[in-house]
């Protein structure tokens, strides 16, 4: 399974999201270190709006995202663009 699955799948279970978005960023990124060429899946950002955030600061939601994804980070995720609300707040996206 891609890894952009396989985030999307642990947001969904863990957060319940009513808005979710996980973007494959890896293209942008081409040349960025040597053995980055922009076909593999290093860059992700994450776009999500939950009830589980509310009343949560910023640095707690993204803690809680960066906990659930750490196993995707220690694989080899090189880069992870968080992007987080709770239902009612203003979102850029």
């Amino acid at each position: 399974m891609p890894l952009r699955e396989r985030i999307e799948n642990k947001l969904n279970e863990t957060f319940s999201p009513v808005r979710l978005n996980v973007i494959d960023e890896s293209h942008l990124h081409a040349g960025h270190q040597p053995d980055m060429t922009g076909t593999g899946e290093t860059h992700m950002r994450v776009q999500i709006v939950s009830e589980s955030f509310s009343g949560k600061s910023r640095v707690d939601r993204h803690r809680a995202i960066n906990a659930l994804l750490k196993p995707e980070l220690d694989a080899g995720l090189h880069a992870l663009a968080i992007e987080v609300a709770a239902p009612g707040e203003n979102t850029r996206f």
